[in-house]
């Protein structure tokens, strides 16, 4: 007899990913990196917000956590003016002809000055933005032109053929974890895109953040509490208990850690980030208290019904306190 309220195709999904060969197709990575327009949108609305949260100046080195089917919006950081890509994965996804493509057609939208594609083109994707015209007041027309160089998207380009090499702009490891996996005190800016919610190492995560971000760097994380589809509702995932949702989840690389916002603003205090910025939005929560899985009965009320935040947080200086 099956646990109560359970979706039924996402139970056998994950019992499915046992049989041997079965959890590498159940692995592969989303689609929407390859849309260069999606990269260009992502990436910019990650930059505007973390200049409105303090980003002194245009990032030199960025980082970002699952890039996913490309390496899109790093490359969109790249154009944009960024000297050093770090990408970092579980899985490696991306393909040199797919970033190629992608990278011809971000190299357009820059030189176009193009408006950052809004809720009317991509609806689910957050944080939104008070203005989706192109912002000047971050990308001056002048360092822009620096950044188009002809001599310089060449070199752009090389990179993407030959990543990990020395000289090479892009870095891409799936070793991630790794306290050496870069330098420390290295980034100027690092972020994800609805990624956090699937690392299952979180605390780990925020760690290794901690050794890699500059002093005045910035951490930008949009993160994603629904239940990609695993309950009938999108907060239905914290009702199953550790056994229910171990047979959802098989043998995947990955699928949801199933923490809440509050886990992260507490990872965020304990790893020494002070919490600068941001954007929740709420959903109406659609489970009741005494419904909620024992784990997850010390959820707060904000938890119940955050559906998505942008998370944004800068290094506190030494000796600051809390």
């Amino acid at each position: 007899m099956r646990a109560p309220n359970v979706k039924v195709g996402q139970l056998l999904y994950g019992v499915a990913t046992f049989i041997p060969g079965v959890a590498a197709v159940f692995g592969r990575g989303g689609g929407d990196t390859q849309s260069a327009r999606y990269c260009y949108s992502v990436w910019l609305r990650h930059l505007v917000t973390a200049f409105a949260s303090g980003l002194p100046a245009h990032p030199r080195v960025v980082a970002e956590l699952g890039p996913g089917d490309s390496l899109g919006v790093g490359l969109a950081a790249l154009v944009s003016g960024a000297d050093r890509y770090h990408a970092f994965d579980v899985v490696r996804h991306a393909q040199v002809k797919r970033n190629l493509a992608v990278l011809g057609e971000l190299v357009a939208l820059f030189r176009a000055r193009a408006e950052i594609p809004g809720e009317s083109e991509f609806p689910e994707v957050q944080p939104r933005l008070p203005s989706y015209a192109f912002p000047h007041h971050v990308l001056g027309d002048e360092p822009l032109a620096a950044a188009l160089a002809d001599d310089r998207l060449a070199r752009i380009e090389e990179s993407v053929r030959n990543q990990n090499v020395a000289g090479s702009m892009i870095d891409y490891r799936t070793r991630w974890f790794d306290d050496q996996a870069i330098e420390r005190a290295s980034i100027d800016l690092l972020f994800s895109q609805a990624v956090l919610e699937h690392v299952d190492d979180l605390a780990g995560s925020y760690r290794a953040m901690r050794l890699w971000i500059k002093p005045d760097g910035i951490l930008s994380h949009q993160v994603d509490f629904r239940c990609h589809s695993t309950a009938r509702v999108w907060n239905g995932h914290w009702k199953y208990s550790d056994l229910t949702w171990r047979l959802i989840r098989g043998r995947r690389s990955y699928l949801l850690n199933r923490e809440p916002y509050s886990t992260h603003l507490r990872l965020l205090a304990e790893n020494g980030f002070a919490h600068v910025g941001g954007q929740v939005a709420t959903s109406e929560s659609h489970v009741a208290r005494g419904e909620l899985a024992p784990r997850f009965r010390h959820l707060t009320e904000p938890d119940l019904v955050t559906s998505s935040a942008l998370i944004q947080a800068v290094p506190r200086p030494a000796g600051s306190g809390a």
